[in-house]
């Protein structure tokens, strides 16, 4: 068997949290709770969006497409952490692991495109509303859609392969709950210089240079914003770009410190904890950040409700 780059054959072990075995019952219990919540809510969502034809918008075609990457995201780490905080053993096999470091990354980084998609949404929708139903065209939507998930495969399609290439040495103890790229260079037995610039460029390409647009995009929403008379339509404006700031807030905050930084600036434990927040929390507040404060959303689910209700009575 060759101990360099890992067999087929071999099981990686998901060292987790097994160093505090007193807390794995607490957070297994956490993380169940919260992947129901990221089931249940994102689930909704997809479902209201598509059987209400007033939320067939732009707006909501987006944040359909979120929550179908943040259930795809969640299902593809979760369930196997689970398995692993419950029973004694902690492995994984190969296979599951570069599934699970590939699906990871293309999700991640088709999110991050995704989010700055949204964002020019809500300028078009706020700084240009008589034009928007023209700039805001179904192909045009369906296009960047297209863009962001084709653009999230390539950039794990080369972090995956490179990641796996880097010699191990026989390291097969993956320190984290699940098969993350920083946890993975950290077994590598060499330093690769060119790894760490490619990690980098595509960090700059899907990390920054989005959310530098979206914070372009929201300078000027801000602008057109103070210029609104109406109250309503200053306070839905608020709502709507509100809950997707507050999303991008959260998800890109997280991924840069992880990401952007030198691996070895970071303690295991922080770096285990901040990787549980994008991969487990995020997923589960998105859909409640987005229908708490969206009354469309809440409106739609009255109305399939009651047609479901007097359906059911004749």
């Amino acid at each position: 068997m060759d101990m360099n780059n890992g067999s087929f054959t071999t099981d990686f072990i998901l060292l987790g949290f097994s160093d505090r075995p007193q807390i794995e019952r607490i957070i297994s219990g956490v993380v169940f709770i919260f992947y129901v919540v990221t089931l249940v809510g994102n689930t909704t969502i997809i479902l209201v969006s598509y059987l209400d034809t007033q939320l067939h918008t732009p707006m909501y075609f987006f944040l359909s497409n979120l929550s179908f990457l943040d259930l795809c995201y969640a299902t593809s780490i979760i369930p196997q952490m689970l398995v692993n905080l419950w029973g004694p053993t902690k492995s994984i096999t190969y296979a599951g692991c570069v599934l699970q470091f590939f699906f990871a990354l293309d999700l991640g980084a088709t999110e991050c495109l995704l989010l700055a998609v949204m964002a020019y949404d809500r300028y078009a929708a706020v700084c240009q509303p008589l034009h928007y139903t023209v700039i805001m065209h179904p192909q045009l939507c369906q296009k960047m859609v297209l863009t962001a998930w084709l653009g999230g495969l390539g950039s794990a399609l080369i972090l995956c392969s490179l990641t796996l290439k880097l010699p191990r040495c026989g390291h097969w103890e993956v320190d984290n709950f699940f098969c993350e790229m920083p946890a993975l260079i950290k077994m590598a037995c060499v330093h690769s210089k060119v790894m760490e610039i490619i990690v980098f460029a595509l960090g700059v390409i899907f990390l920054l240079v989005p959310l530098s647009l979206i914070l372009i995009s929201y300078a000027v929403i801000t602008q057109a914003v103070v210029r609104i008379k109406s109250a309503a339509r200053w306070s839905k404006v608020l709502n709507t770009c509100g809950s997707h700031l507050t999303v991008v807030t959260l998800f890109y905050g997280t991924l840069i410190y992880m990401y952007m930084k030198p691996q070895n600036r970071s303690s295991q434990d922080e770096g285990k904890y901040l990787t549980l927040f994008y991969t487990i929390i995020t997923p589960t507040l998105n859909p409640l950040i987005y229908t708490l404060r969206n009354k469309d959303v809440k409106s739609a689910v009255k109305r399939i409700l009651c047609v479901e209700k007097w359906s059911a009575k004749s």
